[in-house]
């Protein structure tokens, strides 16, 4: 089964790409670590009782506000939900107290959601599917690149188009709420780079400054080259015979550590230049 590893950044059209990968023709089955994210921090959660311990006490307002319909221990008795907009503030930025608390934050909420994604694949594998997608926003920074047999960055080439599609998004945003968004996570043109680098059949760029027409076709034309280089027959006889899909999962793998080692060293020779 051929893992396909999608990222990009917020409001470059990740979600856009998601959807056609999801929809006929293609059908494929999404593993959506942000949908995971909100379900592994739902009141009664584990991960849920962890954010109210260590934010709560300096965020008044972390939690959803008491009203006639949301009682102070919520609907269930397991707590009201957590006010997104308020977490946000605490997380998203570029000072260092903002990435301490970012950190805590991804502490919490990522090994819930990677035990999650393993239980999808194991299901999604046992079904017999050709291929899945893991729509991971970090895939690069949680190293869910290194299962990926193709990765797919989403990226925008004019950070202007992004600042104006996410503010049309969400217009309950200030401009320094969105910039401190988009300042929280990676720069997608470098995302784009490192896919890039990754190699023909490895990384695929799709360029989303365009209309939706254009970026469907984009993403039709990557998934009939990886059709290609992903048979149904190999799909099933990596089913049939399960430790030539484990050989095939350690290749993939080996060759991912390999492919990162020699972005870390572009990285270090760029830098050394400087």
């Amino acid at each position: 089964m051929l893992f396909i590893g999608l990222t990009g950044s917020i409001a470059t059209g990740k979600s856009t790409v998601s959807t056609i990968l999801s929809s006929a023709p293609h059908s494929l089955p999404i593993i959506d670590a942000d949908i995971l994210a909100r379900k592994v921090v739902e009141p009664g959660t584990s991960g849920y009782n962890a954010i109210v311990k260590y934010f709560g006490p300096t965020t008044p307002d972390l939690l959803v506000p008491v009203t006639d319909k949301m009682p102070a221990n919520g609907v269930d008795g397991k707590g009201r939900p957590l006010n997104r907009l308020a977490l946000g503030r605490r997380v998203f930025g570029d000072s260092e107290e903002r990435k301490k608390d970012r950190n805590v934050l991804n502490g919490i909420v990522h090994p819930a959601v990677k035990s999650a994604v393993y239980k999808a694949i194991l299901r999604y594998y046992m079904k017999g599917c050709w291929a899945v997608v893991l729509d991971i926003p970090l895939l690069f920074e949680s190293g869910w690149d290194k299962l990926s047999g193709v990765v797919m960055v989403v990226a925008v080439k004019d950070p202007e188009v992004q600042m104006k599609r996410l503010m049309a998004r969400d217009p309950h945003l200030t401009k320094e709420d969105a910039q401190n968004r988009v300042r929280s996570q990676t720069d997608v043109r470098l995302k784009a780079k490192r896919c890039e680098a990754r190699g023909k059949g490895k990384g695929v760029v799709l360029w989303n400054d365009g209309t939706k027409a254009e970026l469907r076709a984009n993403v039709d034309a990557a998934l009939k080259e990886m059709r290609r280089g992903s048979p149904p027959w190999w799909n099933w006889m990596c089913l049939v015979c399960p430790p030539i899909g484990v050989a095939a999962g350690v290749w993939v793998y080996w060759q991912n550590i390999n492919i990162n080692k020699r972005w870390r060293e572009m990285e270090l020779n760029e830098k050394s230049r400087l």
